[in-house]
């Protein structure tokens, strides 16, 4: 569990800019190498110092709070919490630089192991012990507002305020307590101000940008919102756009959009917002198109896996089958990418295909409960009861809150006349799937309990806000309680919704009622017409083969050093593999600037650096639109500008982690990179593509989707698929 207020380390260093000078602890070698190391990120070894320092000096309470804080990074919580109490302990109230501190890392670690009694304990002391130390006001109105204390909150917002008056923290709380109060005026009218004061605040024009939404004024809406993603795809505005705008003003945010991808060509998250908005919404061949465009400019897994998945969803399996191949080739430690291919297969009605990727999976991983569940789930349709009670029961011990595994099982040993013990697995499943409005299946369960009317009664609070997946559900439960007209009903609207499991739909026992009908032969008929493979174009085969290039450098002062271009200028980097971006001086960014290597659209904004000595600086933070090292091409590289003219010219991670494996022969004066690339076979024989690297947007975008995109929507049908189309 990581912390939710900020991060510990990234606290002290910074506030540590006027860092205090030492009195006792500078006396201390090991005190003194374990803030070297600690400085210089060697967390592990700094913390054997530390050790030896409190040995030898119980009362220091500067170690104990250094050692607290590394401790917390480490997620080793029990041991944080003692050393930040020992810090407080031990430290004097003349000690204000370590002792505020500690009191407002222990109270953040209270929050993070949900003990806000404490942390506003220590918060509060904090604020009386040194009332003008505005940190305590900030995170104390943050915890008020989680707590809904919305009073107690704006208090400490306005003494914020009042302490500082550009602080944007306070205006920004006090908009979101008249947001959630739903003063939605008031709150644009402070988010107005936060924004005048600070305009480069992605948060400024999200929170804004909630309030017009809630408003439903679109226009002043989509507009926040495009402003915040352009300055750093800010998570909220990211959520507004495709939870919200992409539902209810899907033409006012497509239209900006595309006006931003005008503008910006080479900009690919412009592409990347318009495909996810149409993936939302189920418009995935048009999805499709923009992933499509994504994969072009940027040859990732995730973008052929993004493809792998609108292309499923839209009933075309041969292609969602091939860019799921592609993800597989370029990244085959990724088991949710197999278990889409086999998901593909079953959808195909490849069967045999599906169970076999899917034990490929289990060999390899396990624990992935999943592979399971959807094995027994392909075994139950076919008629191997034993075979889906194995792998149900097998889901169940590796994810006992999954409650599709409970029905899939209890429908199995009904088959075998184990009613009993049936009956435990469908008390299990409305146990777990107990809130109508969000049920998936429970509805299921109270039918076969024999209490229909709770069944139909969970169905109905589940179509209040229903997709395509709960009226194929509705479809199967009532052509198990016999409802041929109603069932059939359900069914059409199902697939007029754009359920296009065709091969599922025979094959699925719970509408055996109604395939006696002529109705439903026709029914099918008509939507298959719709769904030929009219996107089966032509496309040449490729294949992906692993390549390794030599770069050579020279060496000067005991330093690498490779010649590359930035945007065609020729420049010399050190190749720095401790380096975190590509950093360049000011020198060369105003030369840049100024003879139009570099545009104003390519600056992104600014963010604090700590340099080998320790020292925090603020540096401008650029897109370097084409970087050359020797014949490979990367395009969209983050990149700092040292406000220094002393400044090296570093080749970093931002960089380096995107070419393949590396390896630095200092006999040959070569640096050898290893990549895979795809290239396309012509006629039998191979013929080489560009190499394409993936652009740093997509892999923030990744991180993005990651930690905060919901499960994508698939059809429920007894079993939920969209636990595998979330990367």
């Amino acid at each position: 569990m990581k912390q939710t207020l900020f991060s510990l380390i990234v606290l002290f260093f910074i506030a540590g800019m006027a860092f205090p000078q030492q009195t006792r602890a500078q006396d201390s070698y090991n005190y003194e190498r374990a803030y070297e190391l600690m400085r210089d990120g060697q967390a592990d070894e700094a913390l054997e110092y530390f050790e030896k320092e409190v040995a030898d000096n119980l009362q220091n309470g500067e170690a104990h709070f250094l050692m607290g804080i590394i401790y917390n990074e480490d997620e080793q919580y029990g041991k944080a919490l003692t050393s930040f109490n020992k810090a407080i302990k031990y430290l004097s109230r003349e000690d204000e630089f370590y002792r505020s501190r500690a009191l407002l890392c222990r109270a953040t670690l209270y929050h993070v192991l949900e003990n806000d009694k404490n942390a506003i304990r220590d918060l509060g002391q904090l604020k009386k012990e040194y009332p003008t130390f505005g940190d305590a006001y900030e995170k104390r109105a943050r915890l008020y507002f989680e707590q809904e204390r919305y009073d107690l909150a704006a208090a400490d917002c306005r003494k914020l305020i009042e302490l500082e008056e550009g602080n944007v923290e306070g205006y920004l709380g006090l908009g979101r307590i008249a947001h959630r109060q739903k003063r939605y005026q008031e709150a644009i009218k402070w988010f107005d101000y936060a924004v005048k004061l600070e305009p480069g605040s992605s948060l400024c024009y999200s929170y804004r940008a909630q309030s017009y939404v809630a408003l439903k004024q679109w226009t002043e809406a989509v507009d926040d919102v495009v402003k915040a993603l352009s300055i750093d795809r800010n998570k909220l505005a990211f959520d507004l756009m495709y939870h919200e705008l992409a539902y209810s003003a899907y033409t006012e945010i497509m239209e900006k959009l595309k006006t931003q991808k005008l503008q910006e060509p080479e900009n690919i998250l412009w592409a990347y917002c318009i495909a996810v908005c149409n993936e939302e919404t189920d418009r995935y061949e048009v999805a499709a198109k923009y992933y499509e465009e994504m994969w072009e400019n940027d040859r990732s897994p995730f973008a052929a896996y993004r493809l792998a998945v609108c292309y499923s969803e839209a009933g075309m399996y041969r292609q969602a089958a091939e860019y799921c191949e592609r993800a597989i080739e370029l990244n085959r430690k990724e088991p949710d990418y197999l278990v889409m291919l086999a998901l593909i297969k079953e959808y195909a009605g490849q069967l045999d295909e599906a169970i076999k990727i899917f034990s490929s999976v289990i060999a390899d991983h396990p624990k992935y409960y999943y592979a399971y569940y959807r094995r027994g789930f392909i075994k139950d349709n076919t008629g191997d009861v034993d075979g889906a009670i194995a792998d149900y029961t097998k889901a169940i011990d590796l994810e006992p809150d999954y409650a599709y595994s409970f029905l899939g099982r209890g429908q199995m040993r009904l088959l075998k006349g184990e009613e009993d013990k049936a009956a435990k697995d469908f008390e299990e499943v409305i146990r777990l799937d107990s809130i109508p409005e969000e049920a998936g299946c429970s509805y299921f369960a109270y039918y076969y309990l024999g209490r229909e009317e709770e069944a139909i009664e969970t169905l109905n609070a589940r179509l209040k806000d229903a997709e395509k997946g709960d009226y194929y559900d509705a479809a199967c439960l009532y052509s198990l309680m016999g409802e041929t007209e109603q069932a059939l009903a359900y069914l059409r609207k199902s697939l007029e919704m754009g359920f296009k499991r065709f091969d599922h739909i025979r094959r699925d026992h719970d509408l055996d009622h109604i395939k006696e009908s002529d109705e439903f032969e026709a029914l099918l008929a008509e939507f298959e017409g719709h769904n030929t493979e009219q996107a089966d174009g032509k496309r040449a085969a490729t294949e992906i083969v692993t390549r390794t290039v030599e770069i050579p450098f020279t060496k000067e002062n005991g330093v690498c050093k490779v010649s590359c271009t930035i945007n065609d200028l020729p420049l010399s980097f050190v190749f720095d593999t401790g380096a975190s971006d590509v950093s360049i001086s000011s020198i060369e960014a105003t030369f840049m600037m100024k003879n139009g290597y570099l545009k104003s659209t390519d600056v992104i904004g600014k963010q604090n650096y700590m340099n080998a000595n320790g020292e925090i600086s603020e540096g401008t933070v650029i897109n370097l639109r084409c970087v050359g090292i020797g014949s490979l091409t990367l395009n969209n590289v983050r990149a700092s500008v040292v406000h220094s003219q002393t400044a090296p010219l570093l080749l970093g991670q931002s960089v380096l982690e995107r070419l393949g494996r590396i390896e630095i022969d200092n006999g040959q004066a070569v640096i050898r990179v290893t990549y895979k690339e795809e290239r396309q076979i012509v006629q039998g024989k191979s013929a080489s593509s560009a190499l394409y690297i993936t652009p740093v947007v997509v892999i923030l975008l990744i991180i993005v989707v990651v930690a905060y995109r919901h499960q994508i929507k698939a059809c429920r049908g007894n079993s939920p698929d969209n636990e595998v189309h979330n990367v």
